[in-house]
């Protein structure tokens, strides 16, 4: 059930992101964004999403042979190839918004929020399964 309530917020958050595309409050927000820096914190909150929405719930491996960073790997990955396609197709969804340009600059930054991300509940998940061993 929580994995289905994060599904749906990563999948909200995503439309959200999109719909904001061509909204004045883009522009209002420009002052404070300076070089599109704020796309780093914006695809970190959907990858975090993205990612509670594919991990497994268990902390503990059923099977003593395989460990718990292997299998969170691929769903790190799944995670992050997901926020990946949305950054990209934000950004060809933005040639098409009246005012608003698209830039390999603001992809990488998103690939930042990303990997940061990532990086984050790595090492988190990292300490907290140390203590629990």
């Amino acid at each position: 059930m929580t994995k289905l309530v994060f599904r749906l917020l990563a999948i909200c958050y995503t439309a959200g992101i999109f719909l904001f595309a061509d909204s004045p409050v883009v522009a209002d927000l420009a002052p404070f964004n300076p070089e599109s820096l704020l796309h780093i914190p914006l695809y970190g909150i959907l990858t975090l999403l993205l990612v509670f929405s594919v991990l497994p719930y268990s902390t503990r491996s059923t099977d003593s042979t395989h460990s718990t960073h292997s299998t969170y790997s691929t769903e790190f990955i799944i995670a992050g190839l997901i926020a990946v396609v949305v950054a990209v197709a934000d950004e060809v969804h933005q040639v098409y918004v009246p005012g608003r340009n698209s830039s390999i600059y603001d992809v990488l930054l998103d690939v930042v929020g990303i990997v940061l991300c990532l990086f984050i509940i790595w090492r988190f998940k990292s300490r907290c399964s140390s203590v629990t061993q």
